[in-house]
């Protein structure tokens, strides 16, 4: 700790980012002690308008904050847990993964349309390979563009003209108080299936932090924490990254974790879709990645790398 009795949560400066850094630092005060908030600037906010497939980094959203754990200028940080990678630092762990909000997709547009809705060769805003690939499934006709910036900025920049629809997390919608504000339609997941860990936070510490054990007491959800391990192993198992078109979707109820997961190619020709149920959340998602590459993924995936190179 930087001082004595104080904790230092770290996180990005966005609207969202600090409603979430806000709540966990609630839920640590609730239990006694004395948060402060620091704002760290990360790769993706020190290059606003460059594409992500552009930056192509793994780290993109977390790198600094990590570097902020190691150098012990902060205790925690707090994350979308989405935008964490799979593969984290050496020394630095996931000590709470908060309980997950709707993981939905969110269909953004004035005209409150569906998916299916939308006029043919509609503009649709995202800069997700996820999102990307899966509506262009289902709606090849549709012209996809991308876009940066917070949730109000792309809002505003859909209504300026620069797409006639936008996708985005229904959790961020919410968690902003926006949900009755902006105009949406939420895809289900037989329609749209989530990013790895939408919709929870990931609280990372230093494995060796003395107040890893309190802050995972004090924020951690376990049903959502089985979930995302089947699906972050799913992700490792694959890709180890956040840059490709994947998607997931665990529940873990009784005892028993069911995941569901898909690999599709970006252009939305090739959309492999699997499902796969266990008791251990790590073994479920491997043994799903091992079915979703054997059904031809893997090409999917290795065509992804090839153009990167």
């Amino acid at each position: 700790m930087s001082r004595s009795g104080l904790v230092v949560l770290g996180t990005r400066g966005s609207k969202l980012a600090l409603v979430q850094a806000n709540a966990c630092a609630e839920g640590l005060r609730a239990t006694g002690l004395d948060v402060e908030i620091r704002v760290i600037k990360t790769t993706s906010e020190q290059q606003p308008d460059t594409p992500l497939r552009v930056i192509d980094r793994r780290d993109v959203f977390t790198r600094q904050l990590d570097e902020a754990l190691i150098a012990g200028e902060i205790d925690l940080a707090v994350h979308s847990l989405k935008d964490v990678p799979t593969e984290l630092p050496e020394g630095i762990v996931l000590a709470a993964i908060s309980e997950r909000h709707d993981p939905s997709d969110a269909l953004v547009s004035d005209g409150g349309w569906d998916l299916d809705d939308l006029p043919e060769g509609a503009v649709v805003a995202t800069s997700s390979l996820r999102r990307r690939a899966q509506i262009l499934h289902r709606r090849p006709d549709l012209e996809i563009v991308e876009i940066r910036g917070n949730v109000d900025t792309r809002v505003r920049k859909m209504r300026d003209g620069a797409a006639d629809a936008l996708l985005l997390a229904r959790a961020g919608l919410e968690r902003l108080g926006l949900g009755r504000d902006v105009p949406h339609t939420v895809l289900g997941p037989q329609t749209m299936l989530p990013a790895v860990g939408q919709g929870s936070l990931g609280v990372a510490t230093l494995a060796d932090h003395p107040l890893r054990g309190e802050i995972r007491a004090a924020l951690n959800h376990e049903p959502s924490e089985l979930a995302a391990h089947a699906e972050r192993a799913l992700l490792n198992e694959l890709e180890g990254g956040c840059r490709v078109p994947v998607g997931a979707l665990a529940l873990a109820r009784g005892g028993e974790i069911r995941l569901h997961g898909l690999v599709a190619s970006t252009d939305g020709a090739l959309l492999y879709r699997e499902d796969a149920v266990g008791e251990e959340p790590e073994e479920v998602g491997r043994r799903l990645a091992r079915v979703l590459l054997g059904r031809g993924a893997g090409a999917i995936l290795d065509e992804i790398r090839e153009v990167r190179s």
